[in-house]
């Protein structure tokens, strides 16, 4: 049984007609798609120097110490990687629509 998240990502994204495992399988690829669109867009906000930074930091896997380097050098990166996000899905429910009825 999807919880409540999966329920509203997978109506943001339209697939709310797909089986429970299509949702999950979409959503899981999603993922991967918006976490790369978000992290370019924050990268795409850094001054060069400071990309090796960044880049060694989400290597390190260290939560706290990331969101303390990015609250310094992109102050609004929430909103930067929401509105990456919220493009991706947009482009999402774009190519939905354009896509063939099987």
């Amino acid at each position: 049984m999807p919880d409540d998240m999966t329920t509203a990502v997978a109506r943001d994204l339209g697939i709310t007609e797909l089986s429970a495992d299509e949702q999950k399988q979409v959503i899981e690829q999603f993922g991967e798609v918006a976490l790369k669109a978000a992290t370019l867009a924050v990268i795409g906000r850094l001054d060069e120097a400071k990309r090796g930074e960044f880049a060694a930091l989400a290597e390190a896997g260290d939560p706290a110490k990331l969101k303390i380097f990015l609250d310094a050098e992109v102050p609004d990166h929430e909103a930067v990687v929401k509105d990456a996000v919220a493009a991706e899905i947009a482009r999402f429910r774009e190519s939905q629509a354009d896509a063939p009825a099987a």
